[in-house]
């Protein structure tokens, strides 16, 4: 009696084991697409493949997001001190003329620069970062820019780590000419730790017109101001 009770135990252990399996199966290849049942009005996504999936996450719209960065203190300090330090000096040199300017913005984060200059009324303003922060901010790499010759007027980085974080820094360079028309502008922040002429020996077509301190939300830098002489292609 107990060996048939243990055989018929084995047995149905078995067919459990094989039904569970079944049902998984059939769940992972036939993924529900609510938690819910159809009658209730709250539907979630996708059955979760992976934690990934599982986790709860909130998307925020980029115009949103935006709205809420430009009302808190540091954006508005940031623009402030764009527009009161660094734009006048190249309004000055005739690099920045509104709306007519096109400006490249290496380096733009989640797009102080871009706004500012947009605010201040320069009608084309292209913001560029190894990761992309929509709608300001489009990624790109600094060392292989995706833009012909001569396309812009101004480059401009308000970030210091835009040169001295750069893996290749005469290669950054070489594309700020090489996007630059001939007589534009570009104007890069740097750290006044660093010499200026290490720095503008970095551009081989273009000469230094302005340096000038300025201070951008409560850190010193040097804005380094240089003017095209030329077109130049990426160093191999």
């Amino acid at each position: 009696m107990d060996r048939r009770a243990q055989r018929l135990v084995t047995r149905v252990s078995v067919a459990l084991a094989a039904l569970a399996t079944l049902s998984l199966i059939h769940l992972l290849r036939h993924a529900s697409t609510t938690c819910f049942p159809a009658s209730r009005p709250l539907a979630l996504g996708p059955f979760p493949r992976t934690s990934c999936d599982a986790a709860s996450r909130r998307v925020v719209p980029p115009d949103r997001r935006l709205a809420k960065l430009r009302a808190s203190p540091r954006w508005r300090r940031r623009a402030a001190a764009l527009r009161a330090y660094a734009f006048p000096p190249l309004r000055g040199l005739g690099f920045l003329a509104a709306p007519s300017s096109r400006v490249l913005c290496l380096a733009a984060g989640a797009g102080h620069a871009v706004d500012a200059l947009r605010a201040a009324g320069v009608g084309d303003v292209t913001g560029i970062d190894l990761v992309d922060f929509p709608p300001l901010v489009r990624r790109a790499d600094t060392h292989r820019l995706p833009f012909s010759g001569g396309a812009f007027d101004l480059v401009f980085s308000d970030d210091p780590s835009a040169l001295s974080g750069s893996l290749f820094p005469s290669r950054l360079a070489a594309e700020a000419e090489r996007t630059v028309r001939r007589g534009g502008g570009i104007a890069l922040a740097v750290d006044r730790e660093i010499e200026t002429a290490a720095v503008a020996a970095l551009f081989k077509r273009s000469r230094v017109v302005g340096v000038k301190d300025v201070t951008l939300d409560g850190s010193q830098v040097r804005l380094l101001i240089l003017q095209s002489n030329g077109t130049t292609s990426i160093p191999q």
